[in-house]
């Protein structure tokens, strides 16, 4: 009998976790063909991308390279875009590979499956709202942080000189959404500044930004518990950050964002963070979805109408006990990787599957080096546990480096702290390039 394949699609933190679990279990010891599909060549973990955005992670440095990282784990990775799936045959077709001047590099492909697993991630929801998509920048891939980052040190540059300083004294920024990544933008923001006139950069420094947060809910981070959020509230104004709430954004153009609440507010960059949704091509696969395009499973993490696919993290909606769906959270991806590892390997060796139940284990928020602050869930209880300053920022770094455990190991990763904390000496604490 062949060894079954497993295709995971989609490399994020939830998928990449998997993969490497399945390659080093399975792969390695050849009882099944482990092949993982990304459009990108690299892993950045996304809840990290707003600190791309503003140049205190370097993303040349710090991404993983899907092709080295599957040659000592045990799988293959293959690079593409998922654009078709014949569910009868049980295979997928990836788009045709092209480079900068729209030149075929790869050529479209077909590949088999035995099981078949999504992770495809999610991406921003503009709702519609004009101007955004022409005017904003999005915080999706390390591609669009990168975009962000250039244009923001571009901004500084621009209006750092005297005559420009009289003409425009400061540098505005509109953030749409205050969620986690909105919040935790707006901090790294007046961090990023504060070094940009530190190295020189600018002559521009904190004094002279402006950061709007906008939300179009009664308060910022309105996922989270009220005291998490007016904690964050408090202390984004202590920052300088001008916190709009209850603002319903109407239109953005080049230079204004447009409220119904508010008036104009005019700004030199604009970001949307504000609400996601599953990539639309999900809708188009021939699988059940539900509006905001993400795949209906069981709670075993299957489709509802074909055992052999399955889908996961911020793609997928998966129910719960108490007729809630799981939250489209790191954490959920995390533990359903781990718990949809276990399922695969019991589908193959034609034993019950388990469901998965989320637990909440607490959410951190960081506001760049100057606080943070969250809550931990208590094991035996469903009461939370209030957390700030060091010891929170101490366990919202543990987060990353728990992700780091999974697809490294644990000696990899202690070496990958000891190097990192090096370079806070040897190198600058910003990209500037």
């Amino acid at each position: 009998m062949s060894k079954p394949t497993i295709v995971v699609v989609g490399g994020g933190a939830g998928g990449l976790e998997l993969v490497t679990r399945l390659g080093r279990k399975l792969g390695k010891k050849d009882k099944a063909d482990i092949v993982l599909v990304d459009r990108d060549t690299t892993h950045v973990w996304k809840p990290l991308l707003h600190e791309v955005a503003t140049g205190v992670i370097d993303s040349s440095i710090d991404s993983i390279s899907y092709q080295g990282h599957s040659a000592a784990n045990g799988y293959r990775f293959q690079r593409g875009t998922l654009c078709g799936l014949d569910r009868e045959a049980r295979t997928l077709t990836l788009a045709p590979i092209l480079d900068e001047d729209g030149n075929e590099v790869l050529p479209a492909r077909q590949l088999n499956y035995d099981y078949l697993v999504l992770s495809i991630g999610s991406v921003s929801n503009d709702f519609g709202t004009e101007g955004v998509r022409e005017h904003c920048h999005f915080l999706d891939s390390t591609a669009q942080a990168e975009e962000f980052r250039k244009a923001m040190l571009n901004t500084f540059l621009r209006y750092s000189s005297q005559d420009s300083h009289e003409d425009h004294p400061f540098i505005s920024i509109g953030i749409i959404g205050a969620g986690a990544t909105g919040v935790e933008l707006a901090a790294e923001l007046h961090d990023a500044s504060r070094m940009l006139k530190s190295y020189g950069f600018s002559a521009k420094g904190r004094e002279h930004l402006k950061v709007h947060l906008i939300e179009a809910a009664p308060k910022i981070l309105p996922a989270l518990p009220d005291r998490i959020s007016q904690a964050v509230h408090r202390e984004l104004e202590k920052l300088g950050v001008q916190v709009h709430v209850n603002t319903r954004v109407t239109k953005v153009d080049a230079e204004a964002i447009h409220t119904a609440d508010e008036g104009n507010i005019e700004i030199d960059l604009g970001v949307w963070s504000a609400g996601i949704k599953a990539p639309g091509f999900l809708a188009e696969l021939g699988l059940p979805v539900e509006r905001n395009n993400r795949i209906k499973v069981q709670p075993t993490l299957q489709s509802v109408d074909d055992p052999r696919i399955f889908a996961f993290g911020d793609c997928a909606s998966c129910p719960q006990e108490d007729g809630s769906v799981v939250p489209p959270r790191a954490q959920a991806a995390h533990q359903q990787a781990e718990v949809l590892y276990k399922n695969l390997v019991a589908t193959m060796d034609s034993k019950p599957l388990k469901d998965f139940k989320f637990r909440d284990r607490g959410s951190l928020i960081s506001l760049a080096h100057f606080d943070a602050i969250g809550s931990l869930m208590r094991a035996a209880s469903a009461r939370s546990l209030f957390i700030e300053g060091n010891l929170a920022r101490f366990f919202y770094a543990s987060l990353y480096r728990m992700h780091q455990r999974a697809i490294h190991g644990t000696f990899k990763t202690g070496m990958m702290v000891v190097v990192d904390g090096i370079n806070r000496y040897l190198k600058p604490r910003m990209k500037l390039h």
